[in-house]
């Protein structure tokens, strides 16, 4: 095992590994790592690079900062993740090198990450406003991965973001409606155009941009076999209307459609083709979209969402966000005693155990109904 120490230096702790001889100048290499909070810490980080060394995998020296890493990584991700997905990182990266970019990627401590978390809680937005612990902590997913390759690569000798912190994220509020609420809502929407994608987003849960990328051969318009294919998604990139695949292997997935659903789709559709016959040859709805503008081109999902604040205003019910129609969906199944498993295949979630965590306050209140009932039924009088 190659011979190493362990030693404080400024308050913090730091290690030193004896890396052998380097081939192309015949000197014996060192290899010193520093910045550590707690010995622990230290004893771990050294044990890995004795590793390393007998392993013949030590990192090589190198003075690349974050910035310069950030820009290797963003392009060689740019192929391997979907475009809307590649634009978050890029936006993300953006806040990463104003605090770190200057920092050399094989000296980043976990102490200056976390340093660098908390100034943007304080006063990372351009006004000098705090960004949000969710904001931050997304940062810290984007970072944790960009490092988490150049360890792959041997470019730096561990992940430094693997072991910061990121910051608590409190499980999200949201507002939803009651079952009247929702009803109040599709009256004041009967004469919207779109009205059709507004029923359908209410009756499944679907997410706005499942709905807008949903084609007609997507569909089944059957009465009793009616459904839905989520095989691709709508979404705006910086502008752009951008046609990608679903968000996650879950995503991807058969939605049953009620009767009730089945017939606004089949009056949407007699509508789309009064709107291309009518059109005539100014029709651009070569996409085969169910839901188009009058001239068969996509909805951009902002303007949807528009279409629903007014309709919230006029309805004059409690204002929500138009995502909260999915939240909605899923509160009042869950009440109604819908099995947890099906509102979350229904919703697209990776596992059921987001469906339990987001709608926890909705089970809880199953539970204890649940408990009532059973002891009424065995003990009660």
């Amino acid at each position: 095992m190659a011979r190493g120490s362990i030693f404080k230096k400024n308050d913090r702790w730091a290690f030193r590994v004896d890396a052998g001889v380097d081939s192309s100048t015949g000197k014996r290499r060192q290899m010193l790592r520093q910045g550590f909070k707690t010995k622990r810490e230290a004893e771990i980080a050294l044990a890995a690079a004795q590793q390393s060394v007998e392993k013949g995998t030590v990192v090589s020296k190198s003075s690349m900062k974050v910035d310069a890493w950030l820009d290797d990584w963003l392009a060689s991700q740019r192929h391997r993740v979907k475009e809307s997905t590649h634009h978050s990182y890029v936006i993300t990266s953006k806040r990463i090198r104003s605090g770190l970019g200057h920092v050399q990627v094989q000296l980043l401590t976990p102490l200056q990450i976390e340093a660098f978390y908390s100034d943007l809680i304080d006063h990372g937005r351009a006004d000098g406003t705090g960004l949000s612990p969710k904001t931050v902590r997304n940062t810290h997913t984007v970072l944790r991965k960009a490092l988490a390759d150049a360890e792959r690569l041997g470019i730096v000798h561990r992940n430094a973001a693997a072991s910061a912190r990121g910051p608590k994220v409190e499980r999200p509020e949201f507002n939803v409606w009651s079952d009247a609420e929702v009803k109040s809502f599709l009256a004041a929407a009967k004469e919207c155009r779109l009205y059709a994608a507004f029923f359908l987003l209410v009756t499944t849960g679907m997410r706005r941009g499942e709905a807008l990328g949903l084609r007609w051969s997507d569909l089944n318009l059957g009465i009793e076999t009616g459904a839905a294919t989520i095989a691709q998604t709508l979404t705006n990139v910086d502008g752009r209307l951008t046609f990608g695949t679903p968000k996650t292997r879950g995503s991807r997935r058969l939605i049953s459609l009620d009767p009730r659903t089945v017939e606004e789709l089949r009056r949407h559709r007699t509508r789309q083709a009064e709107e291309q016959l009518s059109a005539g040859p100014d029709w651009q709805g070569q996409r085969d979209l169910v839901f188009t503008d009058e001239v068969g081109r996509p909805v951009r999902p902002e303007w949807l969402s528009k279409d629903f604040g007014r309709i919230v205003e006029a309805a004059r019910v409690p204002r929500i966000r138009l995502h909260d129609l999915r939240h909605t969906y899923a509160t009042i199944a869950m009440k109604e005693g819908e099995a947890a498993k099906v509102v979350s295949e229904r919703l697209g979630h990776s596992t059921i155990n987001i469906t339990l965590d987001l709608y926890s306050h909705v089970t809880d209140g199953i539970h204890r109904e649940s408990a009532n009932r059973m002891a009424d039924k065995l003990v009660g009088d």
